[in-house]
C-alpha cells in the first residue's frame, strides 16, 4: 500500500493500531505464566511451597524435572505426574494446553507421587 505526500488515512492508522493490539494480546497470552498447584499423593514428600507460576509453553516433562530437583530424588526413583487425579499426561504435553482444558479457579492442579496412583 503506497501513501501519498498527504499521509495515510485514519482507516489505515486504525487498522495498524488494531493489528499491533492483536499482536500484543497474542504475546501476553503466550508469555503469561500459569499458576500450577503441586499436590503430593501417596508416599511422595510434601513440598513446602505448593503453588508455582510456570510459563505456559513449558512441557510437563519440565515440571517433572523441577519436582525431581526440588525433592532431591535419585535418578533411579520414579516420579508420576497426574492431572486432576485422573490421567498422566505425556511429558511433551504443554502446560497451557492442559490449563485450558483442565484448569479451574485460575490454576492447574497437578498431583505427583513416587508410585503409580491413577490411570
Amino acid at each position: 500500500m503506497e501513501e501519498g505526500k498527504g499521509g495515510g488515512s485514519s482507516a489505515d492508522t486504525t487498522m495498524e493500531t488494531q493489528e499491533q493490539s492483536d499482536q500484543q494480546d497474542v504475546k501476553e497470552t503466550v508469555n503469561k505464566k500459569i499458576d500450577v498447584l503441586l499436590k503430593a499423593t501417596g508416599d511422595a514428600p510434601i513440598m513446602k511451597k505448593k503453588k508455582w507460576a510456570v510459563e505456559g509453553d513449558k512441557p510437563v516433562g519440565w515440571v517433572a524435572e523441577f519436582i525431581r530437583k526440588y525433592l532431591k530424588l535419585e535418578p533411579s526413583e520414579s516420579l508420576f505426574v497426574y492431572v486432576n487425579q485422573c490421567f498422566a499426561p505425556s511429558p511433551d504435553q504443554i502446560i497451557r494446553n492442559l490449563y485450558e482444558c483442565f484448569g479451574s479457579d485460575g490454576k492447574l492442579v497437578l498431583h505427583y507421587c513416587k508410585t503409580q496412583a491413577w490411570g
